[in-house]
């Protein structure tokens, strides 16, 4: 049973949606100092590498959309390890593992291209 029923297309919709609540959810919950720019700066990163990604909703295309994922993966462990390492507070603890939760699931759920694909268009 195949779980990875996301589109790159989807998942670039999602990217840019889950970029702006980074961006905007820190300041709507109050957070302060280094728990709120992490989370703006995450976000901001997320929506430079989506738009040099190639897929349908990047622009310059410079990244591929497997490296692409490697980069959600990363700041979905970021996200995880960040308040132990940091010291973050309560609200902090909570809102940053969820929101790599969120990331992660989509990483887990988008498909990729199919394997044999490429290693036939590299023939």
């Amino acid at each position: 049973m195949n779980l990875q029923f996301l589109t790159p297309k989807l998942h670039g919709a999602l990217d840019y949606i889950a970029a702006g609540a980074l961006i905007v959810l820190p300041f709507l919950l109050g957070l302060q100092g280094i728990e709120l720019w992490l989370s703006v700066a995450g976000g901001s990163g997320l929506i430079l590498y989506s738009l040099l990604t190639d897929y349908a909703f990047g622009i310059i295309k410079l990244v591929s959309f497997d490296l692409h994922l490697l980069l959600d993966l990363a700041a979905g462990v970021a996200f995880i390890v960040a308040p132990f390492v940091l010291g973050f507070g309560f609200l902090a603890s909570i809102y940053y593992p969820v929101m790599a939760a969120g990331v992660l699931a989509v990483v887990a759920f988008t498909a990729r291209a199919n394997p044999s694909v490429r290693q036939n268009a590299a023939a």
